[in-house]
């Protein structure tokens, strides 16, 4: 079966063709880092990391850049409000570099952790100031932008398209802004490709117009384009992107180079809480850091897998849990496999090991159709656990050789491990040692630190245990603990 994507732009299932055979150039929205990456973010790139890595087994180079916004994205998401860095820093007392530094390495590290490849590499829109720039030269002499009071701004009304991503007609959206002042604008719906800094504004560059910052939507028009060349494969990003960001990418793109911006767009649905959207601003959202100190990587990850990615996930702690009980047997059986391998021994049941390799051999063709069904995750893990139920059932009853256990293992390496990622590495699996009397002795010491008011001491071990993968939570009904990575 052919890859076969939903183009969000022509609204129906497309088989994939590559611009080069054999090639793939695939651009991902990535974060705005002032704050902590949360479960929302997590959904995108575990998205795309699982495409990325699903294109390069099916045969492709792939090149896959991801770009980092590092100035330029404002509170409200269009030209109003402060840049959400420059607010950040102001609120911690710090430059705005620090916060970028900082939120960076926390992104990278939580990304690691939920076991995503990282792309290609990344891009910062604060290191392509002068392309920006020229881009924006371009459109002012081509007549698509317009220069008012050192502000750079793009005229819609000169990209009659303008809204064909999202469905959002200029003339609906026209009607829609009537009441709404123009302000320095010719038209409401007009975006700012470069802003004019106040002198309290930290990040600013010089540019033909005077000192100030690019737009939000500028840096992925340039980036893109200057990394993948004109009319690449595949963007990507959040549903919450396609408008305005990404219409706004192409009316720029497209008015540069008279040219599609890219042939496949692929956006995907939102985390949801109790139906709502979650968010920073929303103040709804769980961060990856604390979910990743509650759950095993693997188990996020078939939380959010199991639904596809063009539909929401609605996130609560009972899902994930039930994620993890489901992913138990997966780990159970390649702990299983492993005992097996281990043992060396050759087959008892020839029947049997013909029956199993059939099995995966099956299991192969029906786990990389649904990846090629544009990205049905859901229907993979599906596919892998009913491998795991075949597989046990002939266990149970006949003994394998060494050598039909290692193709299950291959098979699960393959798919649900280096694709989906949601193989717990064998070496957690190793341990039989039952700790709980140890952490009844741990929880009953610390009790006893807190009744002598010892406080210290109590958080300290508290502490400790979380750095250790052991969370213990206080409750009105007692102390509980679990396991966290």
């Amino acid at each position: 079966m052919a890859f076969v994507i939903y183009n969000s732009m022509t609204r129906q299932k497309e088989e994939f063709i590559p611009r080069e055979p054999g090639k793939v150039g695939m651009y991902v929205c990535g974060p705005t880092v002032y704050g902590p990456p949360h479960l929302g973010h997590a959904k995108s790139y575990i998205t795309f990391d699982v495409l990325a890595k699903h294109l390069r087994r099916s045969g492709y180079k792939v090149r896959y850049v991801q770009n980092i916004t590092d100035v330029g994205h404002l509170t409200d998401d269009a030209d109003s409000g402060e840049d959400k860095i420059q607010k950040q820093a102001r609120i911690d007392k710090v430059h705005p570099w620090e916060i970028v530094d900082k939120w960076t390495r926390q992104y990278m590290n939580d990304m690691e952790k939920l076991k995503l490849a990282h792309p290609n590499f990344y891009v910062r829109a604060s290191q392509h100031i002068p392309e920006q720039i020229e881009t924006i030269e371009e459109l002012i002499q081509k007549n698509h932008a317009y220069v008012v009071d050192g502000n750079v701004y793009f005229d819609v009304e000169s990209f009659p398209e303008y809204g064909k991503l999202s469905g959002r007609k200029l003339e609906d959206q026209k009607e829609a802004v009537r009441v709404e002042g123009r302000g320095e604008k010719r038209n409401p719906k007009d975006f700012a490709l470069w802003k004019k800094a106040e002198e309290s504004h930290i990040l600013k560059w010089n540019s033909p117009w005077g000192v100030g910052y690019p737009g939000w939507h500028i840096e992925c028009s340039v980036m893109a384009n200057k990394y993948l060349g004109v009319s690449f494969d595949i963007h990507g990003g959040g549903l919450e992107n396609k408008f305005p960001h990404h219409e706004c990418e192409i009316a720029q793109s497209e008015c540069v180079h008279e040219k599609p911006f890219c042939r496949y767009w692929m956006h995907n649905n939102m985390v949801t809480v109790d139906g709502i959207k979650m968010g920073k601003s929303l103040g709804n959202f769980k961060t990856c850091e604390d979910l990743l100190s509650k759950h095993t990587p693997e188990a996020i990850r078939v939380f959010l897998l199991s639904t596809h990615y063009r539909s929401p996930s609605n996130y609560t702690e009972e899902a994930i849990e039930a994620a993890a009980v489901g992913l138990s047997r997966l780990s159970q059986l390649y702990q299983a496999l492993n005992e097996i391998t281990s043992a060396g021994e050759a087959s008892k049941s020839p029947m049997a090991d013909e029956q199993i390799l059939k099995i995966c051999e099956k299991a192969e063709s029906e786990i990389c159709e649904r990846l090629n069904d544009d990205l049905d995750t859901p229907g993979a893990i599906a596919k892998i656990y009913g491998l795991v139920s075949d597989v046990n059932r002939i266990i149970a009853a006949d003994k394998i050789s060494s050598a039909t256990a290692n193709k299950v293992i291959e098979t699960l390496k393959n798919w649900a491990g280096d694709i989906l990622g949601i193989l717990p590495d064998s070496e957690n699996n190793k341990s039989d040692l039952n700790i709980e009397p140890l952490m009844d002795l741990v929880i009953d010491f610390r009790a006893n630190m807190k009744s002598q008011k010892r406080y210290d001491v109590a958080d300290s071990i508290r502490d400790k245990l979380k750095e250790a993968g052991i969370v213990i939570e206080d409750t009105k009904s007692g102390v509980r603990w679990k396991k966290g990575q």
